[in-house]
């Protein structure tokens, strides 16, 4: 199972950048309030001076708690519209800084709780009411008197515009909040599947590993059982017809070799208890297999060994296996009347077993995948276990042309 890529994300130290970068921006502000309050106090202590005095003392306080939206959002929304209600109580026109308040709505939407994003939505729109009011009465009628009969024709314009803001930052907040959740839970979701699927070829291959200790204990058996008889053999020979004990000794010898570096290869294998001892198959016993196949109604053709070829048992037993496993797979997943090909091929180095079918290979394929481990299902994850005990090579996918093949090469 490959794993899930991670959407591209500002990391702890990018956030806090960007916010800085963002703030800051609108830090540009500042100057502009604070040079103009410093001309009009160093001119007149007038109205004009005191009122730009408080708005520089708004404009910090609208734009510093930006710094902390993502880790306090509900405390620096707070803040903000606190700010923005002393507003419109202290002045009759808007700020330039009052952008740092959809920047907060956006922040408790997308780093809070949703109904804290509701809660914000509403004080936005409530504020949108408020504000048209205060700063459309403000302003003068033709006569130079205040404003106040303002007709609808031009308050719900300003509200509706006003509001647009406050919903459009909770919208966007509650968007990224929403897509965050979803792509977080599609990655605990993977990172679950890869855990199981992990879980699973462990199980089977450790499965595996328990049935190969039990049929190799046969072998092993069986390889002792030949050596104590020549043995024994070799010694009586000694004592009738010395010229025989030499030829009876090389087929001991050679019987241990060969029992040797079968329990080598599986000393890890091995387990105490629950052993078999019904006989093994053989690499003869492919032909048997193939026959009752056949049988079975699938169309196969089978490329086999002479009769006699003599491999070690570990070997014969592990091709036999290899077969028995692929058909099995042939039949559960290629498709009704699907046809297959074995082909066994034994030299003097190595043995090479091909099973290939003109079925549904790349579809079988992906529909038992095991999680990535190269191989698909517990079945060919124990062909490989038993390839790997006699340091072969397994290589399974779908065939060219169509279909799904088994390739195995193990040296004698």
């Amino acid at each position: 199972m490959e794993e899930l890529v991670r959407p591209w994300r500002l990391g702890p130290r990018g956030r806090w950048w960007f916010d800085v970068l963002l703030a800051g921006t609108l830090f540009l502000i500042i100057p502009f309030y604070a040079i103009q309050a410093m001309v009009d106090g160093g001119a007149a202590q007038d109205m004009s001076s005191t009122n730009h005095f408080v708005d520089l003392a708004l404009v910090v306080v609208q734009l510093v708690p930006l710094l902390w939206r993502r880790r306090h959002p509900l405390i620096v929304y707070t803040v903000v519209a606190g700010a923005c209600g002393l507003q419109v109580l202290l002045l009759d026109y808007p700020l330039v800084s009052q952008l740092a308040y959809p920047i907060a709505v956006y922040s408790v939407a997308r780093y809070a709780s949703p109904r804290w994003g509701l809660a914000a939505l509403a004080v936005g729109l409530f504020g949108s009411v408020l504000g048209s009011y205060d700063w459309l009465s403000a302003l003068e009628a033709p006569n130079g008197a205040t404003r106040n009969d303002i007709g609808g024709g031009t308050y719900v314009p300003v509200v509706l515009s006003l509001a647009t803001f406050p919903v459009a930052a909770w919208a966007l907040g509650a968007l990224a909040r929403t897509r965050a959740a979803y792509v977080d839970s599609l990655i605990q979701r993977n990172e679950q599947l890869r855990r199981e699927a992990e879980q699973r070829a462990e199980l089977g291959a450790t499965q595996e590993r328990a049935r190969i200790a039990r049929e190799m204990h046969d072998v092993v058996a069986h390889g002792l059982s030949v050596i104590v008889v020549q043995a024994d053999g070799a010694r009586y020979a000694a004592e009738q017809d010395p010229t025989v004990a030499p030829q009876a000794l090389e087929t001991v010898a050679q019987t241990a070799r060969e029992a040797l570096a079968e329990m080598r290869q599986l000393l890890g294998l091995l387990r105490d208890g629950d052993t078999l001892t019904r006989p093994q198959p053989r690499l003869s016993d492919i032909a048997t297999l193939v026959e009752e196949t056949r049988a079975g109604g699938m169309e196969l053709a089978a490329t086999l060994p002479e009769p006699g070829r003599a491999v070690p048992e570990g070997v014969a037993l592990t091709a036999f296996r290899v077969v028995q496993e692929a058909l099995s797979n042939v039949r559960k997943h290629a498709g009704p009347g699907a046809a297959a090909k074995v082909t066994v091929t034994a030299d003097a180095d190595s043995l090479e077993i091909e099973v290939t079918d003109n079925g549904r290979g790349a579809a079988a394929e992906e529909s038992r995948d095991s999680g990535g481990l190269g191989l698909v299902g517990l079945g060919l994850i124990g062909m490989g276990e038993r390839i790997t005990a006699h340091e072969g090579t397994l290589e399974t996918g779908p065939a060219p042309g169509g279909g799904f093949r088994v390739y195995a090469k193990m040296p004698l």
